[in-house]
Formats: C-alpha cells, structure tokens, sequence
C-alpha cells in the first residue's frame, strides 16, 4: 500500500530513505554525496492512496458532476510519537473537510474512516474503523471536524538489527572496495529495513464504487 506520507514522521523503506524527511532518529546515514537519511522507531503517516477523497451522489443520480451530493477530504494529518518509548505509541490526528451541493436546511453527514498500521510496506497489521460527524446549518455548504485515532508498535520491531546498523554506519575511506557502494543496494539490508519500518495510513472507508470512482477521476 502506498501513501502521501507527512515528512519528519519516519521512514516507509529503501526508497523514503531518500525523501529529504530529516528529523532526530534512530539512525543516520549519510554518504558521499551529502544524502542525508533519517528512520525512527515511529512510524511514517499518511493518507492511503485514493482514499483521501470521497464522493455521494443523488438517489438515482448517476455519477457524474451534475449529480455529486456531498465530497469530503482528509487533510493536515499529523502525528505525535515519542521513539524512545516501548512500546511505540503513535497518535494521529486529522481534518475533515465536506461541501454539499444543496445548503438547505440542518443536516448531519457520518463519514467512515480507517486508520491501519502497515510493516514494510505492504504488510496491514492492524486496522481500526471511526466515524467523523459533519454537521451543516441551514444555508452552510462547508463543514469539518478534527478526527483522530492511535497506533501501538512493538519497539523491538520497529528496531534494526544491530548488524544492520553497523554495516550502515560503517565509515569508508577513499579509495576502500565498498567506499562507493551504497549498503543499501544489499537485498539483505533492504529487507531489513523495510521489516523495521512502519505506516500509520488514514483514509475514508470506502465502497467498490467510491474507490473506483477515485481511481478514474
């Protein structure tokens, strides 16, 4: 599962170590070129891919522009974490923001999310279900609420290998057989890493429809 990741909340794997997110961490590597990467026993966050949006129709509407009812969007999704705490607890925090077409009258509109912990990228570990609850007075078109959830990791997993980290932190020297290697290129390290590495991803619970509608908009 891929993700918008928030920067300065962690590392998702080989590629994330890349991203330029630079925060205090676990662990630094840099090499010879000035990349400077950081990864944390807490997790990156973020909002899964295509449900970030979502989208209603009128009754009988079909799904097109003429016939939408309400959108909303999951934004500003933050997360407070302590990485020196075991074990890790992440809290997330994020807005809903919704706009209905038609402003008349008190309405009140539940929109389901999820909050899901994901290791190495693709592992979904844990999932939680919420609700966030718009409310629109007569003539309103746009409303939010804040909505939150949290997330336990288990420190010892989030945690390199000390093997790994040496071979990370390694010094080179010019003109050594690995000084220009980068440790990284190691199936072995890669996989290491992305086992230790986390997500907390937040998006809407979405129907087959919704989702697909996402998908080819």
């Amino acid at each position: 599962m891929n993700a918008k990741v928030a920067c300065g909340a962690g590392l998702l794997g080989a590629m994330a170590l890349l991203a330029g997110c630079k925060t205090t961490g676990e662990l630094v590597v840099q090499d010879g070129v000035g990349i400077t990467a950081v990864r944390s026993t807490c997790p990156a966050v973020g909002i899964a891919d295509y449900t970030g949006d979502i989208t209603t129709f009128r009754l009988g509407g079909e799904q097109n522009a003429s016939a939408i009812d309400l959108t909303g969007a999951i934004t500003n999704v933050r997360s407070a974490c302590d990485p020196k705490s075991n074990p890790v607890q992440a809290n997330v925090t994020f807005k809903v923001l919704a706009t209905r077409a038609d402003g008349r009258g008190e309405r009140v509109v539940n929109l389901p999310y999820f909050i899901t912990v994901v290791r190495g990228g693709n592992v979904v570990i844990a999932k939680r279900l919420g609700t966030a609850t718009v409310r629109f007075a007569d003539g309103q078109t746009r409303g939010e609420v804040m909505a939150s959830g949290g997330a336990t990791i288990n420190k010892a997993d989030a945690t390199l290998d000390r093997a790994v980290r040496d071979r990370l932190l390694k010094q080179r020297k010019a003109g050594e057989a690995d000084a220009a290697i980068d440790p990284l290129t190691d199936p072995e390290v890669r996989a290491a890493v992305a086992k230790a590495s986390f997500e907390v991803l937040v998006g809407f619970q979405l129907t087959p429809e919704q989702l697909q509608y996402n998908g080819t908009r």
